[in-house]
C-alpha cells in the first residue's frame, strides 16, 4: 500500500493542504486538512491580471508552512497545484519558478477543464453521496466556479467560469469596508445569470438530481450556521438550504467589515468577500431553480490525492 500523499492546492483566497492514505477499505482517510488564507490574487479582476510581489510573498510563506506541516504526517508523495489566480496572471510562470526554487517542488498549473474534472474526481471518493446518480456539482473559489453535470455517476460536462468572489467582489464593489449594497447583490445577480447563460447552464436541474456545493464558500456557510446553533462543524447538516444562504446575506451584508470580522465561523480573511460569494450562490440556485446546496468536502485535493494513491 502506498505510503500517505500531500496535495497543496494553491488557490485564489487561501492555500491548503490535504494528506492523504488510502485505507482498508479502498478509500482515502484525511491525516491532515489545513487552510491558510493568503489571497494571491488581489487584483484578479483586471483585464491584465498580475501577481503582486506581496501576494506571491503570501504564497510561498503558506506553502512552505503547509509542506512543513505535510512532513510531520509522512507524506511520502507531494503534488502542488494552482488554480484561477496562477492560471489567469501574467506573471504566473514567474510564481510556479519561485516556488521551485524555494520548495524543489514543482507547481502544476492547471487548466480550467483539468479543475472541473479533478473536483468530480474528488466527490466520487464521498462515501455519503454513493446513492446519488445525477447531480450537479458547484464549486465557488475565489476565482472561478467550476461546474459538472454528472449523469448516472459520470461527468458529462465541466467548465469553468469567471465568477469567483474576490473577482467579483473587484468588480462590483467600490468599498468592501461598507455594508454590501442591494445595487451590488443586483449586479452580481445579473452577471451570474449571463455568464451560466452562455455556456448553457441557467437550466433547471434535471428531475430528481441533486445539487452540491464545495469549495470555501459553502463550507463557511456551514460553518458560521453551526456557530450560530453553537453546534460543531462535524455535527452541522451537510444541507445549505437557499433560505439560509438569503438570511446570511440579509444579516452580513447589513454590516461594515470591522463587524463582519468578528462574526464567528466566518474567517477575518473572507469577511469582505463573503457576501459576494452567498449572492453568487443564491443567483446559481435561482438559475438551477435548487432549494438547498448539498455540501461535501471531498473535492479536488481528494481527486488529486485518489489518483497519486491510484484509487479507481
Amino acid at each position: 500500500m502506498p505510503g500517505p500523499v500531500a496535495v497543496v492546492d494553491v488557490g485564489s483566497n487561501s492555500i491548503k493542504v490535504l494528506v492523504a492514505a488510502r485505507n482498508d477499505q479502498g478509500g482515502i482517510t484525511s491525516l491532515l486538512s489545513r487552510t491558510v488564507d493568503a489571497r494571491i490574487s488581489a487584483g484578479i479582476s483586471r483585464e491584465s491580471p498580475q501577481l503582486s510581489e506581496a501576494g506571491m510573498a503570501r504564497g510561498l510563506e503558506a506553502i512552505a508552512t503547509l509542506l512543513a506541516e505535510a512532513a510531520t504526517h509522512g507524506a511520502a508523495s507531494h503534488v502542488l497545484v494552482a488554480t484561477s489566480a496562477v492560471r489567469d496572471a501574467r506573471n504566473g510562470g514567474e510564481f510556479r519558478s519561485r516556488v521551485r526554487a524555494a520548495t524543489g517542488h514543482d507547481l502544476r498549473i492547471l487548466t480550467g477543464e483539468e479543475e472541473a474534472n479533478l473536483i468530480g474526481r474528488g466527490l466520487t471518493c464521498d462515501a455519503t453521496l454513493r446513492h446519488l446518480q445525477d447531480f450537479r456539482v458547484f464549486d465557488l473559489g475565489g476565482g472561478s466556479l467550476e461546474i459538472l453535470e454528472f449523469r448516472t455517476r459520470r461527468v458529462q460536462r465541466a467548465v469553468s467560469l469567471p465568477l469567483g468572489c474576490v473577482r467579483l467582489t473587484e468588480r462590483v464593489i467600490p468599498d468592501a469596508t461598507a455594508p454590501f449594497s442591494p445595487d451590488a447583490a443586483a449586479a452580481i445577480t445579473s452577471h451570474v445569470r449571463t455568464e451560466m447563460e452562455r455556456t448553457g447552464l441557467a437550466t433547471p436541474l434535471p428531475a430528481g438530481a441533486t445539487a452540491i456545493g464545495t469549495g470555501g464558500s459553502v463550507a463557511t456557510a456551514r460553518a458560521i450556521l453551526g456557530a450560530s446553533a453553537q453546534c460543531d462543524f462535524a455535527d452541522t447538516s451537510p444541507s445549505v438550504t437557499v433560505g439560509e444562504l438569503r438570511r446570511l446575506l440579509a444579516w452580513l451584508g447589513a454590516l461594515p467589515l470591522d463587524e463582519r470580522r468578528r462574526v464567528p465561523g466566518l474567517p477575518p480573511a473572507r469577511a469582505d468577500v463573503f457576501p459576494a460569494a452567498l449572492a453568487t450562490l443564491l443567483a446559481v440556485a435561482d438559475c438551477q431553480g435548487c432549494t438547498e446546496f448539498h455540501h461535501s468536502l471531498c473535492n479536488l485535493r481528494y481527486g488529486l490525492a485518489a489518483e497519486l494513491l491510484g484509487i479507481e
